[in-house]
């Protein structure tokens, strides 16, 4: 009698567990997708500030140029589909002597670089760093439109002040806004596809920067930028890439002698203005040749463009002599930290 009562209910258990299973499956909803797919445009923008430059005194003066830089990935409705923010925060030192303070070899890493280097999470009332904030707003404003970012409430600091923001995010966001709009504006159908990878490499240096003497002294933040997507496996699909030379000058007594309030432009936006035609053994201009081997490194893996021939920097390949007579080190090096910040 035991035994049969044991077998009835080791059956009852059976049917109840294989009952539950089938349930399960025909109440699930099937998951909804609202992921883009196909083409997509990518877009970068840069937006550099310098008024917090502080002349010498009793401290050394400070050049600072920040530079804001916004890379995304846009659908044919208008939605973002990827979204990277970084920012260049370069502070050269000078004296009141007129002398740069600043070693001239130091190479400047990007906010998102440093992560918790830059150290902004002790102060923060959410305990989040700089980097974990941007990387947040990115991630908010993926599959809205500018309009809608441009709707996001904030107070009049610039702060965002709706609930489904405020945990993550308490910097100003005002720049933020004003950059993926352009960055928005900027983007071109280039290859990339919308389940690509979305990276932006920023590379800074100070190198060019002298002394006052009997002309001011200059402090010279020259910063490269791409916004460059990848295939799951590494190779290149699109790619832009710019620079920026925000040039602050100051007196020998040590005093700035710039406009800080000036509007200053990439060499992309810049373009002939620039200048380097009229010097060009192949008469192109900067904005030119980088965008010819931007679109030479679409189809290769990083490994591939660390691997370009070059001579004293520039290239030397017959497939690149006479398109990019640049020196692309720099270049070389933006695209493999876009590669790193890769999503």
């Amino acid at each position: 009698m035991r035994k049969k009562m044991a077998l009835f209910l080791v059956l009852a258990m059976v049917i109840l567990t294989f009952a539950a299973c089938g349930g399960s499956k025909t109440d699930e909803a099937p998951p909804e997708d609202n992921a883009a797919t196909g083409a997509v445009k990518t877009g970068l923008a840069v937006i550099t500030t310098a008024d917090k430059s502080v002349d010498a005194g009793e401290s050394n003066g400070v050049a600072e140029a920040d530079s804001l830089a916004v890379a995304v990935m846009v659908d044919d409705a208008g939605k973002i589909v990827k979204c990277s923010i970084d920012q260049a925060q370069t502070k050269i030192e000078f004296g009141k002597d007129g002398k740069i303070v600043t070693p001239l070899d130091t190479v400047f890493a990007a906010k998102k670089e440093l992560g918790k280097e830059y150290g902004m999470a002790k102060a923060s009332s959410i305990g989040k760093e700089w980097n974990e904030q941007a990387d947040a707003f990115a991630a908010y404003v993926t599959g809205k439109t500018v309009d809608e970012v441009k709707g996001i409430a904030v107070n009049e600091e610039g702060v965002p002040t709706g609930s489904d923001l405020t945990s993550s995010v308490t910097i100003h966001v005002t720049e933020f806004i004003a950059g993926i709009e352009k960055a928005v504006s900027n983007a071109k159908a280039m290859g990339a596809a919308a389940d690509d990878k979305l990276g932006l490499g920023l590379v800074t240096t100070i190198d060019k920067s002298t002394d006052a003497g009997a002309e001011d002294g200059l402090a010279q933040a020259y910063t490269y930028y791409t916004a460059t997507t990848f295939t799951a496996d590494g190779a290149i699909t699109s790619s832009i890439i710019d620079a920026s030379q925000t040039n602050i000058n100051f007196s020998k007594e040590g005093k700035i002698t710039s406009d800080l309030k000036a509007d200053f432009q990439t060499k992309n936006e810049l373009g002939d203005a620039y200048g380097m035609k009229k010097a060009s053994s192949i008469g192109k201009e900067w904005n030119e040749q980088a965008a010819s081997f931007a679109e030479y490194v679409v189809g290769k893996n990083i490994n591939e463009v660390k691997g370009i021939a070059v001579t004293d920097g520039v290239p030397s390949g017959e497939d690149l002599k006479t398109s990019v007579t640049i020196h692309v080190t720099d270049l070389i090096t933006v695209l493999e930290k876009a590669l790193n910040d890769a999503e």
